[in-house]
């Protein structure tokens, strides 16, 4: 052979090892299935919260020492599992958790080994038809025409920004016109439209924080009051943004008539119902959605109201010029790849290389029909309302019913400059304890504790063993605080 058929073949030889064989597959799944039923099957007896972060930075270093599958294991249960939070966790009530459903899961190990190219539709034209049918089934769900965009994100922080740029271009929000453009917003909605509007170089726009009702709903009647003051003072109403269920207090604002005001003010109407979207599958919660479908771009989590493991958000936009004004690209070098009758997932999101995102959502979808979802999502709903009882009942105030599952409640002391130091030394033993974990909030300048249930695994047996925590934990706090 020559020197370069034998480069060649020494290279294939050492290289050989990224593509095991079928003995070797078969034992490396093997012990990863008995690892995934081992960590589902004890989930429910391990705390949820570990608040360990001295991590043998060691173990986890590339130092081009090869392990074995068991011990990389060890290493991943010690280092990672077992630290931190545990969103896969029913015990998992204090962020809203992507829940991991084992179905998902499969469909992210099909989407790895087969390696689909979810970008453009000649690369695969079956996975870009999977993702735009799920996309399809968005838009019936919430009422949107059938010539709206959509597109599968890693999460609501990308679909919040796909859908902020498509309103900045549809209005042509640029130059001097920026900083007399105006957006308006609840003080609840999630941070992540901030960010978005930093990073799309709206920065300097003029962010009206609405004033809210008792419930933490916008108060629409001050919203337009606003937008005349704005009006008359020569600004340009932008953007009006709503919740379909705020992080802090699960309240969903008055889409129907924030709808309205938008489409008389000619603003552009954005929704983030990244957490409580898919809330409108339970019959009982219809009519709290009603106006959704006025709306010009809208933001969903599957990763949230659907269950599925982190990593898969979604938007909905009604103008496709706006959104392609932004993210379609000719390259010459792809200049057999493109095509006009079919919508590719790259020319509306910044992503070009895109995960094979949607067999986690079809997958599950197909083999357990939507039944179950919609079970689960009503299940929340009353173990929200089972739970505020129970903490009723220990003489804890909660805050107004909540519009979805996220809550919040507090414990009340004699002396009101106590209060939130007597909260926040409770929410140190919970985190402590770690049995079952929540989060904290302030609300109206009170420190308070926050409860959001959305995990699939979340069961009444959960509250029940938070209750016996959240005793225990109180009990501690008084006597730490000589109460």
């Amino acid at each position: 052979m020559t020197t370069i058929e034998n480069k060649l073949a020494d290279l294939a030889k050492k290289s050989a090892a990224l593509e095991p064989d079928e003995n070797t597959r078969n034992a490396w799944l093997n012990t990863l299935q008995n690892y995934c039923n081992n960590y589902i099957n004890t989930l429910s007896d391990k705390p949820t919260f570990n608040q360990n972060t001295q991590l043998n930075l060691a173990d986890l270093r590339i130092d081009n020492h090869k392990k074995t599958l068991d011990s990389l294991l060890k290493t991943y249960t010690k280092e990672v599992v077992d630290n931190g939070l545990k969103p896969s966790s029913g015990g998992h009530i204090g962020y809203v958790p992507g829940g991991g459903i084992f179905t998902s899961a499969l469909g992210d190990y099909l989407a790895a080994v087969s390696n689909e190219y979810a970008g453009i539709f000649y690369g695969s034209p079956g996975a870009v038809s999977m993702e735009n049918e799920l996309t399809n089934w968005f838009k019936d769900l919430f009422h949107f025409p059938s010539d709206a965009v959509g597109n599968l994100t890693s999460g609501g922080s990308i679909a919040n920004l796909i859908a902020l740029t498509a309103a900045r271009d549809a209005h042509q929000i640029k130059g001097e016109k920026i900083e007399k453009s105006v957006v308006y917003l609840s003080p609840q909605v999630h941070h992540c439209i901030h960010k978005a509007l930093r990073i799309i170089g709206l920065e300097d726009v003029i962010v009206h924080h609405l004033i809210l009702d008792e419930n933490f709903r916008i108060d629409h009647i001050k919203l337009e009051q606003q937008i005349k003051v704005d009006l008359q003072q020569g600004l340009h109403p932008f953007c009006i943004i709503g919740s379909a269920g705020t992080t802090d207090t699960g309240a969903i604002d008055p889409l129907d008539i924030l709808g309205d005001i938008s489409k008389k003010y000619n603003t552009w109407f954005h929704i983030d119902g990244a957490y409580g979207g898919f809330f409108i599958l339970v019959d009982a919660k219809k009519d709290a959605f009603k106006g959704i479908e006025k709306a010009d771009s809208l933001v969903i989590d599957p990763h949230k109201g659907l269950f599925l493991p982190y990593g898969l958000g979604a938007v909905l936009v009604k103008d496709k010029k706006a959104v392609f004004k932004s993210h379609h690209y000719f390259a010459s070098y792809m200049q057999d790849a493109f095509t006009d009758d079919i919508l590719n997932p790259a020319d509306v999101s910044p992503e070009l290389t895109k995960h094979f995102r949607g067999l986690r959502l079809w997958l599950p979808l197909k083999l357990h029909g939507i039944e179950p979802f919609i079970a689960c999502l009503e299940e929340k709903l009353v173990l929200t309302e089972y739970f505020r009882n129970q903490l009723s009942a220990l003489d804890f105030k909660v805050g107004p019913l909540p519009d979805l599952s996220i809550s919040y409640f507090w414990y009340p002391t004699d002396e009101k400059a106590l209060e939130n130091k007597f909260n926040e030394t409770l929410m140190t033993e919970i985190h402590k304890d770690g049995t079952v974990f929540f989060s904290s909030t302030v609300i109206n300048g009170s420190y308070v504790i926050r409860m959001a249930l959305l995990s699939f695994r979340t069961k009444k047996e959960t509250i029940d063993k938070a209750i016996e925590m959240i005793k225990r934990c109180l009990a501690r706090t008084k006597k730490q605080l000589d109460i």
